[in-house]
């Protein structure tokens, strides 16, 4: 059965490293591409998180969030029935990645004084900006070997390693600590607690026409199924998954 996910954080700082990783995904399948139309996404999201970046302190935060998740972990030493060598290994993983997240130079420093980054950056936040008459160094990068485009984007992408790095694997141990379980909204409702939970993940199959609004924080959260087309009705009761993370 097809299905849609969604994903809602329940405070600030997951709602944005949600965005950031949006920008790294978009970043690396873009630089896959070889039309140059989605090569100028790469940039637009490259140029975003920058932004972010330069916005919030995120180094000190993301290792903070990696000593707590190896932390959690940890309770699961000598515990019967857990393969205490792959515990032992992801254990090794998050030390690594926080150590190389700690270490590292200012983030994204290096890009922002890239010459060429820095001469486009600007026309990018104008609507149209990036037309080859706007920006005719970018129209000449365009037109490179593709091989070569690849190598720069990479390279860019590199300079980026230790926080994307950190920043997907916290992620990830996040998605997995919560179970998927079946729910049923009624009327199109539904609320539920979220005791020391960050971040809630939907399934639902896309044949209801419709799409959560969530609104909550820590403790407490409700989502409202809205229909997709104006004017549509809502079926009585809708099942769907939810993980508590």
């Amino acid at each position: 059965m097809q299905i849609t996910n969604f994903e809602h954080p329940l405070n600030e700082k997951v709602r944005i490293y949600l965005r950031l990783e949006y920008l790294i995904r978009q970043m690396q399948s873009a630089c896959q591409k070889t039309d140059q139309w989605q090569h100028q996404i790469f940039f637009r999201a490259l140029f975003d998180l920058l932004e972010i970046l330069e916005q919030i302190q995120l180094k000190a935060e993301l290792a903070k969030d990696l000593t707590h998740q190896a932390s959690q972990l940890k309770r699961w030493l000598n515990v019967q029935g857990v393969d205490q060598q792959a515990l032992l290994d992801l254990l090794d993983k998050l030390e690594l990645n926080q150590r190389q997240l700690m270490t590292a130079s200012r983030l994204g420093q290096e890009l922002r004084n890239d010459r060429f980054l820095n001469g486009i950056k600007q026309r990018f936040s104008i609507p149209g900006g990036s037309c080859c008459f706007d920006l005719p160094a970018l129209h000449h990068w365009l037109h490179l070997p593709l091989a070569h485009k690849q190598s720069d984007m990479l390279n860019w992408l590199g300079e980026l390693n230790e926080v994307s790095t950190a920043l997907l694997m916290w992620l990830r141990l996040t998605r997995e600590q919560g179970q998927f379980l079946p729910q049923v909204a009624r009327g199109g409702f539904f609320q539920h607690e979220a005791e020391d939970a960050c971040l809630l993940r939907i399934q639902i199959c896309p044949s209801y026409g419709v799409y959560p609004m969530i609104s909550g924080h820590r403790g407490r959260f409700s989502i409202r199924f809205i229909p997709f087309e104006e004017g549509a009705s809502i079926a009585e009761t809708i099942e769907f998954k939810l993980a508590v993370c």
